[in-house]
């Protein structure tokens, strides 16, 4: 298959599109490589990829609407997966007109491109922020979410909105996957395990909110991936149950549904911390913090429509997957 992988040079993109590539798919890959963070990792992870002769990449802006329009058509793509966001909670707080261009402009270009081309599904990275102040847990597909804390969470529960608009309209089928704390080797910076992977390497203070009372359902990129890929080459359908008088918010009458991936386990903030001192082989200090605006105290996954829908169930232990990553993390800023 031709398939089109956005936010091709992110953690997850770049992980998703080598899977693909590794399996003989031909794949274009976008990105526009902004400094949001450090940009020469976004080029090291390129280089995983653009040896595969049916790789192609193209430096581009989701938001840049003429440009997408072409990409779409020169193409014409047969599954795309929408990993292209402006991520982060905490940053939605200090530049929420980059989620706006990113997130929702860009995410518009590419259900456009989609519905002009003829797109047989589109696949795109929602994120269990959607969740925001729901306390049901583990959090269900199946229930409303309707009261997000951060910009962040907007746009991707906006995402969900507008792709099942097109769903409807325009027959597209589109699948939405609420991503739960990614976490794996070539990993982003600002999330936790890098931060404090490297505060205890360099004998630093790591920051810990909420005074660790924190709960996340911690989830390896070797099974964000797997799920991922089984997804795209399932199509969504219209649920032939659906039922207006009593919605299910993750089918439709449309060809649209949304999963969740994640860990499936919940995982203390502390022991969280403790398992990454055990692979780094030194205790980390400590300040303790209040709560941070937008977050959330805790998140977990149930996943049983993921497994019902793809047989697919992410297990690898918290353990064996931060061993990797600091593994990784250690041999990549040049600690052995």
């Amino acid at each position: 298959m031709k398939i089109l992988v956005t936010g091709a040079a992110g953690f997850i993109g770049m992980s998703v599109a080598k899977a693909l590539l590794e399996r003989g798919d031909e794949v274009v890959g976008i990105d526009n490589l902004n400094d949001y963070y450090d940009v020469q990792l976004k080029h090291d992870r390129l280089k995983l990829i653009v040896g595969f002769d049916t790789f192609t990449f193209i430096e581009m802006d989701l938001a840049d609407r003429d440009a997408m329009k072409s990409l779409f058509e020169t193409h014409g793509f047969q599954r795309v997966f929408n990993s292209a966001a402006q991520a982060g909670v905490r940053y939605s707080l200090e530049n929420p007109h980059a989620y706006v261009d990113s997130n929702l402009v860009g995410f518009v270009n590419v259900l456009e491109g989609c519905r002009q081309t003829g797109v047989e599904h589109l696949a795109y990275a929602s994120s269990s922020s959607v969740y925001g102040a729901n306390t049901n847990m583990p959090f269900s597909v199946h229930d409303n979410v309707d009261h997000q804390v951060s910009l962040y969470a907007a746009t991707k529960k906006s995402n969900e909105l507008m792709a099942h608009t097109y769903s409807h309209l325009y027959n597209i089928p589109t699948t939405g996957l609420r991503f739960f704390t990614v976490y794996g080797p070539w990993g982003r910076p600002d999330m936790s395990p890098s931060l404090f992977t490297g505060a205890i390497l360099r004998g630093e203070a790591i920051n810990v909110f909420n005074n660790g009372e924190m709960k996340r359902d911690f989830t390896y990129i070797d099974d964000i991936v797997e799920g991922v890929v089984r997804v795209i080459d399932k199509t969504a359908t219209p649920n032939p149950d659906y039922d207006n008088n009593n919605s299910d918010p993750a089918t439709s009458f449309a060809p649209y549904r949304v999963y969740n991936i994640g860990n499936n386990d919940v995982v203390q903030l502390m022991d969280f911390i403790e398992t990454i001192e055990n692979a780094v082989g030194k205790k980390a200090e400590k300040n303790m913090m209040g709560m941070q605006d937008g977050d959330v105290v805790a998140t977990y996954a149930n996943i049983d429509a993921l497994v019902d829908a793809v047989g697919f169930k992410p297990a690898t232990p918290l353990k064996d997957g931060i061993e990797k990553f600091v593994d990784w993390y250690t041999t990549y800023h040049g600690y052995n």
